[in-house]
């Protein structure tokens, strides 16, 4: 059962306005006494009764930097309830159990024989053999046609595309600059390490231009210690936002500006301020993952450089290339930038403090300005000097696989003074980045570094392109229990003993006669694809681990009238292509009106967890019998191309809908403005998709997709690790948050050790751990699940906070089930014991399952003792 106390920190918005002191990092409110200190006049820009060119004086103030901290947790698209089919089947007393079924589907169509002998073509074999010596293009186009027709067609979404440029190629929902055209427009996306906020005339600098900021460690604020966990980490963390250190506007943007964005793709955007709607002049921002400078390009405006933590400094300087204008900037939190001014014609800009708040160039100015951020005092900013002049705004991804290894390499695309000087791009690199970069990569990085909020420090990369290599492979990975540790051709267990499968079969014959289409058949595309994903593992398990064809075939003739309901578009919200954003969506939120319906599957929410077990299911029904697959391959390739479609030339589909190959990851959060930016809550589910999707891949023979699967899950595997999964010695998140072993919801700008559901110890980790399938050896390590099991579940430990023999429902499930991945002999014990209640299975698991898993892990451990498998 779920906890029954309410979730109360999140039912509230606590904002405080607070001030960070250079030394202390301590945050503080601002006095409303104070307000009429801030140097500004109602006109920004007006002149002063004196101005000094060059701005060589410094303008004091006593006010530091402003921000504002957010610790709710944003709910709107996330309804609270747990990731379990409901009804949880195992836990009916009145299970209703089919003794016979009728196979076909509800349109008539006539399905494979459910008298199929099974027999596996031989060709799946050869291709996952064919993928160790052959390469393989990663990103080959999968198809590019229609969505099937039995899924209707509509224009309209309820969430407006707000002054996005007409684009030939469909629009990425989960991009990390999705805040600017939503809601408001004026939240923050973040580039890593910087992040940009439309500032609206907010603030001491009334400004109305693009703000820029980056944040230290030292300015985080953390929430309270959790004293149930051993360490008492902190809750969360936050890094503050509306931060206006650099803001890059002019003269003539006021109260009719107007920000619009274009050329959107999966690593970078445009964004644009008018003065007024259909002015020909503007300031374009190129918005690229990892950029180095923010950059301005003007056209026919005066600049107008603002800042809302005041100038302190600022100083014409020298730099190494014509053409170039440098200034030195100093503010009044002690931090240091740098701001270099490009001309279209050579005419200097003529940049003048008039203010501590602004620096004011000539009128009918064009060029581009960037500004970047020095925390490396003179050798750092040699760094940028060399670098300045020219800008990124796009990025070109290749990926292919060899064998074990793969490899991905961003080409960036970049402009400014590219025909005049020869420089190479400086980019900042994540962790897992450097971690992996390889040929002549690693000799472009710098000993400039910056934080960013949530993703470690970042380090600077001089390069015009960046290659990455994955040299583990899971290529070998098929659909039973798995250990990458293990040598090659010895790490799947399909084969148990006799004994094991004695007591596995005691169980099957309920589980495999459930109602499947009654299950299945939900109001949720999410907890619909659950239980068909459970069905499908029972039935192969059933016949590939337990040697019962019979039962199988019972299992599998319901598994396709089930799964016949979705493809023929006849569930309780059937699937929708809209063609604004340009997806196939769930039709709840347009019959309902609630947008958080399908926990917000209409407006891109989670379409990679909630598709995932809908590809999962299909590539074992497939691989069970090859003569399903050409009647319903279309159906899950639409699936695949709306959450992970390989091709920039669809023009159905994005690029990527949900995996950010630039963080390593997926981001769930679909079209919902949010202060925050993006999340993920769910890491295992996202290496799910993964996984999924590689043996979808395998069994239609699409040695790509199989590849991409293979690569996904190898960069997750890493990011995971650095980032979501936080074993002993993480350095990318501060210390005191790193005792909570998992991040719970983790944003682009903060980290909150929760769920959407709940605060229990189970959800937090829970969440992290489901399913539990062969993928889970590969993404959850077994030095942190040991860590995270002895810290905090262990019932022999007696200072664990939420020991698993106490835990209730189904979670209780899932932390046996992922006991196996380091002990298969407790977690078979616990699922093989007679007095085992089924409520402690949930709603997308099978007790089969977890005794198959548990045993396949111990028989590859080297531990096989068949007195083990006796039930007790």
């Amino acid at each position: 059962m779920a906890d029954p106390r309410p979730f109360h920190r999140v039912r509230y918005l606590l904002m405080i306005f607070m001030l960070t002191f250079v030394h202390s990092g301590i945050g503080y409110a601002l006095p409303e006494r104070f307000q009429d200190r801030l140097t500004f006049t109602a006109d920004p820009f007006g002149q002063p009764s004196s101005t000094q060119y060059p701005p060589t004086t410094t303008v004091h103030s006593s006010l530091p930097a402003s921000g504002i901290i957010n610790t709710a947790l944003e709910t709107e698209g996330r309804p609270s309830v747990q990731p379990f089919p409901t009804p949880s089947v195992s836990s009916i007393a009145n299970l209703t159990i089919l003794s016979t079924f009728n196979v076909s589907y509800a349109s008539g169509k006539p399905l494979a024989s459910s008298r199929s002998n099974f027999t596996i073509q031989s060709w799946n074999r050869r291709a996952a053999n064919k993928a160790m010596v052959d390469q393989t293009d990663v990103f080959r186009p999968m198809a590019t046609g229609a969505p099937p027709s039995q899924i209707p067609s509509r224009a309209d979404h309820p969430v407006p595309r707000l002054n996005i440029a007409q684009q030939s190629t469909p629009l990425s929902t989960n991009k990390f600059y999705a805040n600017f055209f939503l809601g408001s427009q004026d939240q923050a996306v973040w580039t890593h390490p910087y992040s940009l906020a439309w500032s609206k005339g907010t603030q001491s600098s009334r400004s109305w231009g693009m703000a820029v900021s980056q944040i230290d460690d030292n300015q985080r604020v953390f929430g309270p210690r959790n004293n149930v966990v051993p360490g008492s980490p902190v809750q969360y963390y936050i890094n503050p936002v509306a931060i206006q250190s650099i803001i890059l506007s002019a003269v003539e943007l006021g109260n009719s500006t107007v920000l619009t964005t274009d050329t959107l793709g999966p690593f970078s955007a445009n964004a644009n301020l008018y003065p007024q709607a259909g002015s020909s002049s503007k300031i374009i921002f190129p918005l690229v993952q990892g950029m180095a400078f923010v950059t301005g390009i003007y056209s026919n405006l005066q600049p107008a450089i603002q800042s809302s933590i005041f100038f302190r400094s600022a100083s014409n300087a020298a730099v190494s290339a014509s053409g170039i204008f440098k200034y030195q900037i100093t503010l009044e939190d002690g931090k240091r930038w740098l701001l270099y001014a490009v001309p279209d014609n050579g005419q200097d800009p003529q940049l003048t403090l008039v203010s501590n708040t602004l620096l004011r160039g000539i009128p009918n100015w064009s060029g581009f300005i960037q500004v970047t951020k020095n925390s490396a005092g003179s050798s750092g900013e040699y760094v940028y000097d060399t670098a300045a002049g020219v800008y990124a705004v796009g990025a070109n991804l290749t990926a292919s696989t060899f064998g074990l290894t793969g490899t991905y390499q961003f080409k960036w695309e970049k402009a400014g003074l590219t025909s005049k000087i020869a420089r190479r791009l400086l980019m900042f690199a994540l962790p897992h980045h450097v971690e992996s970069f390889t040929g002549p990569t690693p000799f472009g990085k710098t000993d400039l570094r910056l934080q960013t909020t949530t993703k470690g420090v970042a380090t600077a990369v001089s390069a015009d392109a960046w290659t990455l290599v994955e040299a583990s492979l899971p290529v070998d990975m098929g659909f039973a229990p798995w250990n990458g540790s293990l040598p090659q051709g010895s790490r799947s267990a399909k084969t148990l003993s006799p004994a094991a499968i004695s007591t596995i079969n005691s169980v099957v014959a309920s589980e495999i006669r459930q109602d499947m289409d009654n299950q299945t058949n939900l109001d949720s595309m999410y907890f619909s694809g659950k239980a068909l994903s459970k069905f499908a593992v029972l039935v192969y398990t059933v016949h590939e681990m337990c040697g019962e064809p019979d039962l199988a075939r019972l299992g599998l003739g319901q598994l396709k009238i089930a799964f016949a309901r979705f493809v023929t578009n006849q569930q309780v919200h059937p699937l929708v292509y809209e063609s604004a954003w340009k997806g196939v969506v769930s039709s709840g939120a347009y019959t309902t009106g609630d947008a958080g319906q399908d926990f917000g599957n209409t407006l891109y929410n989670d379409h990679h967890f909630h598709f995932g077990y809908f590809i999962h299911a299909a590539a074992i029904i497939a691989y069970l019998d090859p003569q399903w697959l050409e009647l319903n391959k279309e159906w899950v390739n639409m699936l695949v191309r709306d959450a992970a479609n390989p091709s920039s030339t669809d023009p159905y589909f994005p690029f990527s809908r949900m995996f950010d190959w630039y963080h390593g990851h997926s981001w769930a959060k679909g079209v919902f403005e949010s202060a925050d930016s993006k999340d993920e809550e769910s890491s295992s589910e996202d290496a799910f998709f993964a996984y999924a999707l590689k043996m979808w891949g395998r069994v239609t023979g699409d040695r790509s997709m199989e590849a991409r699967g293979n690569l996904m899950l190898a960069v997750l595997a890493r990011t995971l690790r650095s980032y979501f999964l936080m074993q002993d010695g993480n350095a990318n998140h501060p210390p005191e948050f790193t005792g909570n072993r998992v991040t719970g919801i983790l944003f682009e700008n903060k980290v909150d050790a929760t769920t959407y559901f709940g605060t229990n110890l189970e959800y937090v980790h829970g969440i992290h751990m489901l399913p539990i399938l062969p993928y889970s050896s590969f993404t959850r390590s077994s030095t942190f699940v040991s860590q995270e099991w002895s810290a905090l579940f262990d019932p022999s430990n007696p200072s664990a906070p939420d020991p698993a023999s106490s835990v209730r429902g189904g979670w209780k499930g899932i932390l046996y089930a992922n006991l196996a991945l380091i002990d298969p002999k407790r977690s078979w014990q616990f699922f093989a014991q007679r007095n085992f209640d089924p409520a402690w299975i949930d709603g997308g698991a099978s007790r089969t399952w977890y005794l198959a898993f548990a045993a396949g892990e111990f028989g590859r451990h080297g531990w096989m003792d068949t007195r083990v498998f006796c039930k007790s």
